[in-house]
């Protein structure tokens, strides 16, 4: 048997033993390595040159790329933590390696090498990284079309009782992560969140709070300020003169600084109310 074809079916990693009982031969395993077609990815296990990194530092760990990591890799948005999660088993054994500081999960029957289902990803995560970041992982896999009605069903039932409403509550349409986790925290207050909202004269914004308040958030890279600043400053004045009032945030602040923006939000929420009951 071919090492390369063998190595290639198990995602660019394996084990020598299941390469030779698959039926490839010791001495090809050898000569592979000689001639640096090959790598040893640590004692008794060998991977393709080409395979991602992050799955040959996870099989260096002793698993496979796991949770957030697996989750990154499919292109699903992650909230946070940026630590290499590896999947060991629940007998698996780490490896620690120069600059370590992967994160082992033990869940499940048995583990192997490559990278996890997205599947069982989400299911970590909840697991790991407590409900926000599922939540917004979630719905990005959803809109990514990485899980099906059963995998949803299957997740749904694999999760805590206290995070099945969660997956109730998703949906399919999120624009970003960041939609999802304001969707979420502001529906925990009570504040309806339009996504978004096109306004004549204004154009379209990314947020509108209890029909009233429009909320941007900036996850630019600002380079070229001035002119982004001042088309910014223009749809504000905009629509200001529609009566609507604009809050501002960037990415940094809704992630880091949530209570400050929470704040925010409850005192112009607050501000206007006596002002629509005057119109009314």
């Amino acid at each position: 048997m071919d090492v390369y074809s063998q190595l290639e079916a198990r995602g660019g990693v394996s084990s020598a033993r299941s390469l030779i009982a698959a039926g490839v031969a010791r001495d090809d395993v050898r000569r592979a390595l000689a001639a640096g077609a090959i790598l040893r990815v640590r004692h008794g296990v060998y991977g393709l040159g080409r395979a991602a990194p992050v799955v040959l530092l996870a099989a260096a760990h002793g698993g496979a790329v796991a949770c957030v990591s697996a989750l990154a890799l499919a292109g699903v948005w992650i909230l946070g933590d940026h630590s290499l999660h590896v999947w060991l088993g629940p007998k698996g054994r780490k490896h620690p390696h120069d600059g370590c500081h992967c994160v082992d999960h033990h869940d499940g029957e048995h583990s192997g090498f490559g990278v996890v289902s997205v599947e069982r990803a989400l299911i970590q995560a909840a697991r790991c990284m407590g409900a926000e970041c599922f939540f917004v992982a979630f719905e990005s896999a959803w809109r990514l079309g990485l899980v099906s009605a059963s995998d949803r069903a299957s997740i749904r039932s694999a999760l805590p009782a206290r995070l099945r409403r969660l997956v109730d509550i998703a949906r399919p349409d999120a624009d970003s992560g960041l939609e999802s986790l304001l969707r979420l925290r502001l529906g925990e207050l009570g504040i309806r969140l339009d996504c978004q909202v096109w306004i004549d004269g204004v154009g379209r914004v990314d947020f509108v709070l209890a029909g009233r308040i429009i909320l941007e958030v900036d996850g630019r890279l600002n380079h070229d300020g001035p002119s982004l600043r001042h088309k910014d400053l223009l749809r504000d004045a905009t629509a200001a003169a529609a009566g609507l009032e604009t809050l501002r945030f960037d990415y940094a602040l809704v992630v880091h600084s949530w209570p400050l923006v929470e704040a925010a939000i409850l005192a112009r929420l607050s501000a206007t109310a006596p002002k629509l009951q005057e119109q009314l």
